[in-house]
């Protein structure tokens, strides 16, 4: 016959090196998903909480659904009074605020004196 018959060679074993391989790689992928996804994320959720909370009447702003507006009144840690048009204002919750545009700097105390 053309077809010789392959006889298997036996190797090294091949156990016990597999199971720590491969926790060494769920490691390692977990470390680049926080830093490449997790951990990004959580500074532009603290950014974000920082300008809501540092929202102050006569800030522009622009709404996550496109609205722009001056900040009218802060109503409570939930809600905002904005102005969009002369005399029109509108409730919308702070969350929904997606940027601040220009904020008004605070008067000097030096100017009073």
């Amino acid at each position: 016959m053309l077809i010789s018959t392959a006889w298997a060679q036996s190797g090294g074993a091949a156990g016990g090196g597999g199971l720590m391989q491969t926790i060494i790689m769920m490691v390692l992928i977990f470390g680049v998903f926080y830093f490449l996804m997790i951990r990004p994320q959580q500074k532009k959720v603290k950014a974000h909480r920082e300008m809501i909370s540092a929202l102050r009447r006569g800030d522009k702003v622009v709404t996550a659904g496109g609205i722009y507006g001056t900040v009218a009144k802060v109503t409570n840690e939930a809600e905002v009074a904005l102005e969009i048009a002369d005399g029109v204002r509108v409730r919308v919750a702070r969350g929904t605020i997606s940027e601040v545009i220009s904020k008004i700097e605070p008067a000097n105390d030096t100017a009073k004196k």
